[in-house]
């Protein structure tokens, strides 16, 4: 099963805009998500649409099956 960690911000813009990490550690805690996103947010390293990230809206893991079909 493929797991992805998704990092969901709000720009300066209003907009939403998610970060992905794939295979992240299975044993994340909620405050080195919040610390992260929150050191994210200060570095202002990313910038959609000319707006930089301002909010740590929520963070997710989501999971997926994939099966591969040999033909």
């Amino acid at each position: 099963m493929a797991k992805t960690l998704e990092l969901i911000f709000e720009t300066a813009a209003g907009k939403e805009a998610t970060l992905s990490v794939e295979d992240p550690r299975e044993d994340l805690t909620p405050l080195e998500l919040q610390t992260g996103m929150q050191s994210i947010i200060a570095q202002n390293v990313f910038v959609v649409e000319s707006s930089a990230f301002t909010v740590a809206k929520a963070a997710r893991i989501v999971e997926r099956n994939v099966v591969d079909y040999i033909i």
